[in-house]
């Protein structure tokens, strides 16, 4: 699987990991107990099986025209119920379009997860995976108030297969 990944400016990074911590320091799952050296707060645009030929060095390009794109971090919800706790982020028109763009350049890849496609993807910062609905309100009182704002400035590919990751810049072309 390969993934198209927003990656969050400091400030917005950084609220996302106290996040995480508060979380944590409570006994409520939290994605601060992945420690693998590729967790890190992000959005997926996308997820297929691999990219098309040329597929990398379009999205490169698109990002270094799109980027630094403003975030704007609402609620925080559990997805269908029983699966991540995120903070939902508001899809403004700049990252519905960016979204659709991506999609545009993957159009042909192969095994796209449909809970990513345009119409269905529900932008979000994971907080949790595994969560349970009955723990919301505890998630709530923890993280639930804030807002926290950024910009999305980067962008990058997880390998599933590698288990790595890898930016979409020039240099990595």
């Amino acid at each position: 699987m390969r993934t198209v990944e927003l990656l969050c400016s400091a400030e917005l990074d950084a609220a996302v990991r106290t996040a995480w911590e508060r979380l944590a320091a409570t006994g409520l799952p939290s994605l601060a107990r992945n420690t693998h050296p590729t967790n890190r707060p992000h959005l997926t645009l996308a997820a297929v099986d691999e990219f098309p030929p040329g597929a990398e060095d379009r999205l490169a390009a698109l990002f270094d025209s799109a980027l630094p794109l403003p975030a704007r971090v609402d609620r925080v919800a559990v997805l269908d119920g029983s699966a991540p706790l995120v903070w939902l982020v508001r899809p403004t028109p700049g990252l519905l379009a960016l979204h659709g763009a991506v999609w545009d350049v993957l159009a042909d890849a192969p095994g796209p997860r449909p809970w990513h496609l345009p119409g269905r993807w529900v932008p979000h910062l994971s907080l949790a995976l595994r969560f349970r609905d009955a723990d919301r309100r505890r998630a709530r009182a923890v993280v639930g108030g804030e807002r926290p704002s950024g910009d999305f400035v980067a962008a990058r590919s997880y390998d599933g297969d590698t288990r790595s990751v890898g930016p979409f810049t020039p240099a990595a072309r």
